[in-house]
Parts: C-alpha cells; structure tokens; sequence
C-alpha cells in the first residue's frame, strides 16, 4: 500500500472509530481538535497491544476498566487550587466586589473542573465576603472518575502548592499524607457529570468558570459553547476562562472584556 493509500485508511479507520464512540458513550471526539485526540489515543491504544481502531473499540465494549482508562485519557485532568495566581487576584479584588454591589447570594458554575481544585477555590475565595450559605457552586466534569476523586476533597501537597499559608491552615488538614480539605468548603459545592458538547446548559449563573479546556476543542465547538454559556449568565454575570483561550472577538457572543480572561454580559 502506497503511503497516501496508507494515510488515508487510517484517516478512515480513525473516523470509524469516533463515529463508534459517539454512538456508545455519545461523546463526539470530532468537536475536538483532531491532531492532539488522535495522537493522545493512538499512544493509550498501542500501549494496550492493539494496532487499530477497530481492534481497540471490540476490547474497549468488553473490559470496563479500559474504557475507564480511555475516558480518562481522553479528558484532560491537570488541575491545581490557586492555579494561576494573578487571575485569581483579579477575581478577588474586581470581580468579587461588582458582583456584592447588586448580589445577596452568588450563583456560580465551575464547567470541566477536573478533581475539584478550581471549585473548592472558588468556595474558599467567596467564603471570605459571603457566609457559603448564601453561595451556590455546581461543578461540572466529563469525567466520572475525576467527580469521584473532587467528592473524597482529598489531595496530594503538589495540588497546594500555590495555596497561601494562612489558607492552608484555615481550610485544610494533613491526614495520613494528604490534605483534607475542611466540610464547610465541600458542602458548598455540588459535583455533577456534564458534557459540555452536547448537555443541555443550566440558567441565570453570576459566574461561569471554564479555564484550560476551551483549547482541545475545534473552532465550531468553541463558538457553540461560547452562545451557551453567554446564554447561561445572568445579565451582568461574568465568563472567567484560562490563560491560553482569551476570546478575539467577544461581541461577537453578547460578552464585553472586563478584565484580561474575564468576560462580561451586560445586556
């Protein structure tokens, strides 16, 4: 077989595959960026002995920890509290204050938040100029595993490692290696699965938190998403995302800059 005939069955062969997966697992691995998918499953499948898709996908239908395995690799879960210390500034000391102007309660999502680090954040920063019962925080992850993992608040001291000392002490307690973090804080927050591609979107949030997963998607789904979460802000609420996804055109959505990586909808 020549090598464009070879690249263009494996081309078909990969389509297969995701065409596969969406009808079993109704994820649809063609709103991600393909080039990045392709090489992060390629790796996990030869890893596993088997040289093509179709191979892969009869083993992943029978063996329920590979296909753990496989939505695991296939979601991104890289987090850490505090990640980003500087935005988290801004969030504190600019967005904070204009949501208190005109909010009595605080109604925030934390979409794709991994293991938990980015909510529980979110919960200790608002803490300290809300009593959490006036706070409401939905978490959300593709992940079941990563879910599972944010409910136990249990982690390693790498995930605290920009955590400031006094926080620390206050919300977190060393158990058996591992920081717990404190009750108040995990019962603030409330975990549940969602595919951000294709779930319908809850309503009238002041915050919208989705950082550092907006860069695996293709261009047509990150605009889709964009008119989602605009329409899931209350007028006012703010869109906070990651250090690598400023939006160009923001307008374009019904979202006005108000700070770097914060958006705003004002009508």
């Amino acid at each position: 077989m020549k090598v464009g005939e070879r690249e263009e069955a494996m081309s078909e062969e990969y389509s297969k595959f995701i065409a596969a997966i969406k009808s079993k697992t109704g994820i649809d691995l063609s709103l991600y960026k393909e080039a990045q998918m392709k090489r992060r499953l390629i790796s996990l499948r030869n890893k596993r002995g088997y040289s093509d898709f179709e191979d892969y996908f009869k083993v992943l239908t029978r063996d329920q920890g590979l296909m753990e395995e496989f939505l695991d690799r296939m979601t991104i879960n890289v987090s850490e509290f505090f990640r980003n210390p500087a935005r988290w500034e801004v969030f504190e000391k600019k967005v904070v204050p204009q949501l208190l102007q005109t909010k009595r309660s605080i109604k925030v999502w934390s979409a794709a938040c991994s293991t938990g680090e980015e909510p529980y954040t979110l919960a200790i920063l608002l803490s300290k100029y809300l009593p959490l019962e006036r706070v409401e925080i939905l978490a959300t992850d593709l992940d079941e595993n990563a879910l599972i993992r944010a409910r136990t608040g249990l982690y390693p001291g790498r995930a605290l490692k920009e955590v400031p000392d006094t926080v620390l002490q206050k919300h977190f307690k060393l158990e058996n290696g591992l920081y717990k973090i404190d009750d108040s804080i995990k019962r603030a927050v409330h975990f549940k699965k969602h595919n951000l591609l294709s779930d319908s979107y809850a309503k009238n949030f002041d915050l919208i938190v989705c950082r550092n997963v907006l860069i695996y998607f293709t261009e047509d789904a990150k605009r889709m998403i964009y008119q989602k979460i605009r329409s899931s802000l209350c007028v006012q609420g703010f869109f906070f995302v990651g250090s690598t996804e400023q939006i160009f055109s923001p307008k374009q959505y019904g979202l006005y800059t108000f700070d770097s990586f914060f958006y705003q909808r004002l009508s």
